[in-house]
């Protein structure tokens, strides 16, 4: 397990456990190709409206909804709101072919982060010869990443907002987020004094998310990622209560 949880104003660390180590972090690091697709739409490398065909090679199962849709072809702008709102793996793979994973590298190293990647475009199976993660991040650089990203810092404030805007329609709220009483389908606006956004990352034995949570005494931005032995349901239950209770302590904390 890694956590950190960082004060939204200062920066300040607020907690944390094991921050530095490096654990898979499954569709989390796709924050990392949102920030390069935004960053080539505030450059004008890329159009929003530049539509992209999907192809045989870039399906993929599980989340997602393109995969059950008929357009044969999406504007550029609506993948990256579909990686944003269902972690479409889809959209994913067809802006990392039309992009590049070396680009995403490239920029995730000139943002300074040494133990956060995307490693892989998404598989329905990993072999020998692949990366055995889509994704790996520490929780101290996942923390920071969120909070730069509210304070405009990553790349400049256009392209950090653009990125906020996508993760915003995120309707994964099974994780941390549980605890904070907002409609998976509809929490962009405040509710109860509460603001959030996320991005969650699952595998088989891997549950992470990451996010910002804001309140009417205090903001945060936090980072946890759980990597444990699935063998049952009752193993994985026990991650996500865990998940939800320390959400539970984030809400206090804010409140």
């Amino acid at each position: 397990m890694s956590v950190a949880v960082l004060e939204l104003d200062t920066g300040r660390p607020i907690f944390a456990v094991d921050e530095r180590i490096v654990l898979p972090t499954a569709s989390v690091g796709k924050i990392l190709l949102l920030v390069e697709v935004s960053a080539r739409l505030t450059e004008r490398r890329m159009s929003d409206f530049a539509i992209i065909d999907r192809s045989p090679q870039d399906a993929a199962a599980d989340s997602g909804i393109w995969q059950h849709l008929q357009a044969p072809a999406m504007p550029i702008a609506d993948l990256a709101a579909l990686v944003g709102a269902t972690s479409d793996n889809l959209a994913t793979n067809v802006l990392l072919r039309q992009i590049g994973l070396d680009a995403v590298r490239s920029r995730t190293e000139q943002l300074g982060l040494v133990r956060t990647a995307l490693l892989d475009v998404v598989r329905d199976a990993r072999g020998p010869d692949h990366a055995p993660q889509l994704s790996v991040g520490s929780a101290a650089e996942l923390s920071w990443l969120f909070h730069a990203l509210m304070h405009g810092q990553i790349v400049d404030r256009q392209t950090s907002d653009r990125v906020l805007n996508w993760l915003s329609l995120n309707t994964d709220l099974s994780m941390v987020a549980s605890a904070f009483g907002h409609d998976p389908l509809a929490h962009r606006g405040v509710e109860h004094n509460t603001w959030m956004l996320n991005k969650t990352g699952s595998d088989e034995g891997v549950r992470s998310e990451a996010g910002v949570l804001r309140g009417p005494r205090a903001g945060l931005t936090y980072a946890l990622s759980v990597q444990f032995e699935d063998r049952d349901l009752a193993s994985r239950l026990r991650v996500m209560d865990a998940m939800r209770t320390f959400g539970l302590d984030l809400l206090e904390w804010v409140h």
